[in-house]
């Protein structure tokens, strides 16, 4: 961002690819957007609370009540008839907009100062591959607590080091965390929502990880 926090990280995790928009924040920056290169791909409104799922099926797009407003299904996934996709264009700040036009045209542009870099973060899910795919692990709602709050914790102690490497100045205010804290945020983000729980106790381990 033209404030010098970090805006877009792109990372690999054994055999896929994840792309992660952060929000225009000094200190521990939100998760605004991730996207995978396995077909997963999750928006988030600036409170945290989901904005647009999508899936190797398909996807929706929820208010910020967390009521469904649109559904689609992906046509190449599903034999039969599908529910159509209407092209999808939202803000998630002044500077990051999200396009969704087909399961393989899924754009994020990043305009600053007069320059914009578009990324197409869109990929083509062959028939039959949600057969061939492992269930989504379920754990109980303890175990996602410790998870987060091992996550947090650990967020804490870096920046602990931060503050002890730069005493005598802010510039360790804006280091951002270590890639694998935050890859190990996004993984905590989806084990929720394939959990069984409620709405609150989802909410309260976003605000966790994000903290």
């Amino acid at each position: 961002y033209p404030s010098g926090n970090l805006a877009i990280i792109v990372t690999r995790e054994t055999d896929q690819l994840i792309c992660i928009v952060q929000e225009d924040e000094p200190r521990t920056a939100k998760i605004r957007a991730l996207f995978q290169s396995d077909g997963r791909s999750t928006c988030y409104y600036p409170n945290g609370d989901e904005w647009i799922n999508m899936s190797i099926q398909g996807g929706q797009y929820l208010d910020q009540a967390g009521n469904r407003v649109r559904r689609w299904t992906w046509p190449n996934l599903l034999p039969g008839p599908h529910v159509p996709l209407s092209p999808i264009f939202i803000s998630l700040n002044r500077h990051v907009g999200v396009r969704i036009l087909a399961q393989d045209k899924i754009f994020v542009s990043f305009l600053a100062m007069g320059r914009q870099a578009k990324f197409n973060l869109g990929t083509k899910v062959q028939a039959g591959a949600a057969s061939q795919l492992p269930p989504p692990t379920r754990l109980g709602e303890e175990e996602l607590l410790l998870l987060a709050f091992r996550v947090r914790i650990l967020q804490l102690f870096d920046r602990m080091r931060g503050c002890l490497n730069f005493p005598s100045s802010e510039q360790w205010n804006k280091m951002q965390p270590p890639t694998y804290l935050m890859t190990q945020a996004v993984k905590i983000l989806e084990l929720c929502m394939a959990a069984d729980i409620s709405d609150e106790l989802r909410s309260s381990i976003r605000a966790i990880v994000n903290a």
